[in-house]
């Protein structure tokens, strides 16, 4: 579903990623994982069309993507944001913020769409004519996850999507994108710091650093500490210490 070969983006003299090349199949979550600075959301927004200055080649669905993209491309391919509350615009209501992909897509049916996604995230209909800053950090979060879902899209790209949330809320959101991923048969990747928030999604993963991909592990030998990289080693070590803190 998603193809990506040797990928290249500077910001002048930044060379932030360094002949980055994945590929994720249809159904699958992919993880990418890294330090801050290691690249891994820079990749996301290049392949969400959101970064335009970029070398190599990638594909969504077969179809090559070009610098910029055309509607059918944002209606394939949503992506969630790490800040919940940014992404939000703060004078929108729920529904109106619900309602624009709608619009946007010349979808019809909005009443019963809204009132789906709604229902699919877990947000009571009281919700929808709130504005974000009357809502959780949680409940926003289900908010933008309802919003990059309600035009049925078959790409779901995650963006750090539980670390700006509270602990205690970070298992339930990661729970619902497990729940919404199998209903709907998405196709995600899953950017995160966190080692044990990838296993819980991913059955494959790539660790980054320096911009560059270092290793490539399944769930499995995530699980078993089976890495060979030094750095990817580290990030395991470091998981481990914070569960066991």
């Amino acid at each position: 579903m998603i193809q990506v070969r040797n990928l290249d983006v500077r910001f002048g003299p930044n060379h932030a990623v360094r002949n980055v090349s994945l590929h994720v199949a249809r159904g699958e979550t992919f993880g990418l994982v890294g330090e801050s600075g290691s690249g891994k959301s820079t990749v996301l927004r290049t392949i969400a069309g959101l970064i335009e200055s970029w070398d190599g080649a990638m594909m969504v669905d077969n179809i090559p993507l070009g610098r910029r993209r055309d509607r059918a491309f944002f209606r394939t391919v949503q992506m969630v944001f790490q800040d919940p509350y940014g992404s939000l615009h703060p004078r929108q209501t729920v529904d109106r913020i619900l309602s624009e992909p709608l619009a946007v897509h010349a979808i019809p049916d909005a009443e019963r769409r809204i009132a789906r996604a709604l229902d699919e995230v877990a947000l009571p209909r009281a919700a929808r004519f709130r504005y974000p800053h009357q809502l959780s950090g949680g409940q926003r979060q289900r908010v933008a996850i309802a919003r990059a879902l309600v035009a049925d899209p078959r790409v779901l790209l995650l963006d750090e999507p539980t670390s700006a949330l509270d602990v205690s809320v970070q298992a339930e959101v990661l729970n619902l994108l497990s729940d919404l991923r199998a209903a709907r048969g998405l196709t995600c990747i899953l950017v995160s710091h966190n080692l044990a928030v990838v296993a819980h999604l991913c059955g494959r993963l790539a660790v980054m650093q320096g911009g560059q991909i270092v290793e490539e592990l399944d769930e499995a030998a995530l699980r078993e500490g089976r890495a060979v990289h030094p750095h990817t080693q580290e990030l395991i070590r470091l998981s481990r210490d914070l569960e066991e803190a």
